[in-house]
């Protein structure tokens, strides 16, 4: 061993690389292992695997089967996995989607996030020669005001909608918008149900939008994904195909964000 290696292992914890090196092990076999072949893949003691392995499924990073004896991944690795694909910046991750998203549609295409009672957009790639009023990042909007607003709080209870929104009557609202806290729980009920919102001039006449949820790991709506159709009405030979393009590209960032669920319906391969 050279010196530059020696001073590289000084300070090394020797249990805790034999237990990752188990772990690594576990891993790369994509099965279940017992005791004897895992002492013939690892170099290490009999009586410290023994230990690492004790300590590693008393911690949950695997789990022995109670009939086979035999050992694999418990769920605490998987969780890890899980919890650093959810790490991935949502901005980074989508970003070059909803350029392609733009691309495909011809239309201006976004990323919001919910912050309380507000929409914000986090992402946005405008559609050339637009005659959509382009919004910026960082811009707020009211949530109940808009279509992206109302997708987001489809992932909300029935009991954390009324601590949003305690009032009987909703606040600031312009035309279109429901003034009524019931009616527009209704509303989102029904958006949660169909798993998108295609709304014709909804925030702002004129302005038409298709909206669709980005969900993380554990299915919760993380974000949205909307694109903007100048136009008081989407033609009708236009929404199927623009609705599926924003499904996709919101299937394709989920996946980024470690989604495991369906394909939002669609065949999108």
């Amino acid at each position: 061993m050279s010196d530059t290696e020696k001073d590289a292992r000084r300070y090394l914890i020797p249990g805790l690389e034999r237990g990752l090196t188990i772990l690594m092990e576990l891993s790369s076999s994509h099965r279940e292992m017992g005791f004897a072949e895992i002492l013939t893949r690892v170099d290490i003691p009999k009586a410290t695997a023994y230990r690492a392995l004790q300590t590693l499924e008393y911690m949950g990073f695997i789990r022995k089967h109670p009939s086979t004896g035999l050992y694999s991944l418990g769920s605490k690795v998987l969780r890890l996995g899980f919890e650093y694909v959810a790490s991935l910046d949502l901005v980074q991750a989508g970003q070059p989607i909803i350029e392609s998203l733009r691309d495909k549609t011809g239309c201006s295409s976004h990323i919001a996030i919910r912050d309380d009672r507000d929409v914000i957009y986090v992402a946005r790639v405008s559609a050339a020669n637009t005659t959509v009023r382009r919004v910026s990042v960082g811009t707020r909007l009211p949530v109940h005001r808009t279509s992206l607003g109302r997708m987001l709080l489809t992932g909300l209870s029935r009991e954390e909608f009324d601590v949003l929104y305690p009032e009987p009557s909703l606040p600031d609202n312009g035309p279109g918008a429901s003034a009524d806290r019931e009616s527009f729980w209704a509303l989102v009920q029904e958006d949660r149900e169909r798993g998108y919102v295609i709304s014709d001039s909804f925030f702002q006449p004129g302005i038409s939008s298709i909206v669709y949820p980005l969900r993380n790991h554990g299915g919760e709506i993380e974000g949205v994904v909307s694109i903007m159709v100048p136009a008081y009405e989407i033609p009708e030979r236009d929404r199927d195909r623009l609705r599926i393009e924003v499904a996709k590209s919101a299937c394709t960032i989920s996946d980024l964000l470690g989604y495991q669920g369906s394909a939002y319906g669609l065949n999108v391969d």
